[in-house]
Formats: C-alpha cells, structure tokens, sequence
C-alpha cells in the first residue's frame, strides 16, 4: 500500500518534533553519544568532523594532524553552518532532515514494489507485505536510526545515498541513480560493490519501461563509464579543494590499511590488534577480498531479485567492513522488512532478534568494565561485538536461505511446504 501524502506528513512530522525535542531537552546527549565506539568510527565521527573543519577554516589542510579521515566535500558543507559548540540548532536540523529524506527514498522503494516482483521473478507470496507506512515508521523510529542521528554521524549520509540509490535504480531513473552511488561511494568506498546489483535493478526497470529491452552491454558500458566520470569529478573536485592528492591516503587509504584501530562493533580492530607486522598486509588483503567477494556471487546466483542482493550486501557491510557501526545496521534492518514475503520461510528470527538486543544492552556495559571500570579486558567487549555480529549474520544467512526457497516455491510448485534439502 503506497504511502498517503497525510500519512507521511503525519509520520515526518512526527518523527522530527522527537529528533528535535530530544535534541534540545538533553542538549549534553549528542556530545555524550558522539563519543560512544558503538556510534562513532574514525571515518564516521562527528566529533572528528569539527576538528577537520577547525583546521580548515584556519586555512591548514585538515588531514595534517592525522585525525580526520572523512571526505574533503563534506568541509565546505558543514563549514556553512553556524559553529555546532555554540550554535547546534543548524546541525541538529541539517541531521533531522537527512533522516527524513533517507525515510522518503525507503517509501520509495517500498511502493515501487520491487521487493517482491521484478521483470524475471515474481514471488509466490508477493501479497504478503506491509505497508509503506510501517515500513517508513520503524526505520524512523528505529532507535538505532534515532541513536545514529543524536551522534550526528557521517554515515547517516552515506545511508541517504544508498537509500537514493536504491530508490532511483527501483523507477529507472538512470542520471539521479549514477549521482547518488557515486557520492555514496564517495564517503564511504565500500558502497561502490553495491553498483552491479543496482545496475541489474536499473536494468530491470528500464526494460519494463519501454517496450524492448536495452542492450545490455551497452547499457553496463554506459552506466559504468558514468560512474567512474561521476566519481572521479568529486575526486577531482577534492583535488582542487585541498590543494593536492593527499586526502586520498587520508581517507581511503585508512580504510583499505587500518591503522587507526579504535575499537567498534565489527571483527577488524581486535584481530588487527593482535596481528604480527609481518602478516598484516596478507591478511588485510584476505579480509577486503572477503568483504568483496560476496556482491559477483550473489549478483549472480540472485540475478533475478537484485533488490534483495543489494539489502543482503547491506547487512554484510554492517558485520565484515573496516570500520562499522550501529548507523550500517540500521540500514540493513530497515531494509529488511521490505521483504515481508520471506518471513514466513525464516526459522531463526526469535534467535537473531534476541542476539542482537542482547548484544545492543550489554555491548554499552562490557565497554564500561573495560574502558572506566578497570574490572575487565578488551576481550569483554570484543566478545559482546562477536554476539552482535552473530545476531547480524543470522538474519542474513537466514534471509538468503528465505529467498532460495521462496525461488524454488516459483520453480517447482509441487515442493512447496515439503522439507527439502539444497547440497
């Protein structure tokens, strides 16, 4: 059911008076929530972002202290903002409104209908949904979408690029798709493997838009040319803000080499920690090559729901990426319900669902015991991400496993309800 422009007046505003309420009631909450490793990463922290616009306003390049390590077009924008110590009404506006329409790309997605039914594939359950609202609703009032804005992180954008992207790759709009994927690549880098299930959705809507099909070598060639002039014109846009090519060591380097190991809630930081000099370049190679692997495979083998690999990816970005946050799940959980078709099919939803709140109540306390308390070990709170990322991992393999045996319900009618092994 689409969503009712009252509806979504209703809900946007809603969902703003609580993000600005509780910015100006607990007006210390934002600081305290910026300093949380949960929230914040080194390439995501707001905290981080002031101090690469203090050393650019003063006309020094913000990578020379070695702390700031997010995109060189994020200085200018947030540069026009009143100072966010004095004056954090503009800041806090700016993050609210971000949600908002990162909330407006998801209603998107959800009544294009893509989820269910595509050009090739059409669910056996495709009347089994909710409703745009809902959807809307709970990634709004999600309180790790609500978290992930009080600590005004940088990845809310990357989020809002991504959602974008999706949305515009579900209607076929081919200009807007190539802008928003670029930028969120831009930020962020890894969002760039989200490009060939996007480009097959793109296709996709395309092709039911017109009576035939685009060749699609043509159209790949095409839209893979434009991201890369897409993308290598914010580089070069950088280039000329910074005065030289350093930023890219500075930002993207320290993602693809980790050498700022805070801890955060993915797997990177503690296993580099431990790591041997000499091993660390084998296996840094080992882990990117994990994290990429997954996006030719599943492009493939899901070639006919390129919405789904796409949400999937998102899930596998919030587990096996560098530098991962609680703002990445919210993501991929937000996603998630799109697929409401598959629900039934899962089995282990209670057991993921009581991972991942388990993990989100104790995750803050074993930080505590570790870092202030003094009555535990890094081991405390390595072993609570491990649970977190476990509780993440099962939605996935158990969403992946929904979704091949709702293909197989299309393919072979008669197995349907009957047990089945796939070897």
């Amino acid at each position: 059911m689409a969503l009712e422009p009252k509806q979504k007046a209703a809900l946007f505003a809603a969902a703003a008076a609580v993000r600005l309420l509780l910015f100006q009631t607990f007006p210390s909450l934002p600081d305290r929530l910026t300093g949380r490793v949960e929230l914040s990463t080194p390439v995501s922290s707001f905290k981080r972002l002031q101090e690469g616009l203090y050393l650019y306003t003063h006309n020094v390049s913000p990578y020379d202290g070695g702390v700031y390590h997010q995109a060189p077009l994020l200085l200018p924008l947030f540069s026009l903002l009143p100072n966010a110590s004095d004056h954090p009404f503009a800041t806090n506006l700016l993050f609210t409104i971000v949600d908002l329409l990162s909330a407006h790309a998801l209603a998107q997605i959800a009544d294009s209908g893509c989820a269910a039914a595509t050009r090739l594939f059409k669910s056996s359950r495709h009347g089994l949904r909710w409703s745009s609202a809902a959807i809307v609703a709970g990634f709004l009032f999600n309180p790790f979408t609500l978290a992930t804005c009080m600590a005004r992180s940088t990845t809310t954008l990357t989020n809002l690029f991504i959602l974008t992207a999706m949305a515009k790759a579900c209607h076929g709009a081919s200009t807007t798709f190539l802008l928003a994927i670029s930028a969120a690549s831009y930020l962020a880098m890894h969002p760039i493997l989200l490009f060939p299930p996007l480009l097959v959705l793109l296709y996709d809507a395309r092709a039911e838009k017109s009576q035939t099909a685009p060749n699609p070598w043509v159209f790949t060639s095409v839209h893979t040319l434009g991201l890369f002039v897409v993308g290598g014109s914010l580089l070069f846009a950088s280039a000329l803000l910074t005065g030289s090519w350093d930023f890219l060591e500075a930002t993207y380097g320290v993602r693809l080499l980790l050498p700022d190991l805070t801890p955060n809630v993915g797997l990177w930081w503690y296993f580099f920690t431990e790591m041997f000099d000499s091993f660390r370049d084998f296996f840094l190679g080992v882990f990117w090559l994990h994290v990429a692997s997954y996006t030719p495979g599943l492009t493939i083998r899901l070639r006919t729901q390129p919405l789904f690999v796409a949400t999937t990816l998102t899930g596998i970005f919030a587990i096996f990426t560098p530098y991962p946050s609680v703002a990445d799940a919210a993501l991929y959980l937000s996603l998630v319900p799109l697929f409401r078709h598959l629900f039934p099919l899962m089995r282990y939803t209670f057991l993921a669902s009581a991972a991942v709140l388990y993990a989100s109540f104790l995750g803050p306390a074993f930080y505590h015991l570790w870092v202030y308390a003094g009555s535990g070990n890094a081991n405390f709170f390595y072993a609570i991400t491990l649970v977190w990322s476990l509780g993440l991992s099962i939605i996935v393999g158990d969403s992946l496993f929904a979704a091949l045996r709702d293909e197989l319900d299309v393919q072979r009618p008669e197995l349907r309800d009957k047990e089945v092994k796939r070897i």
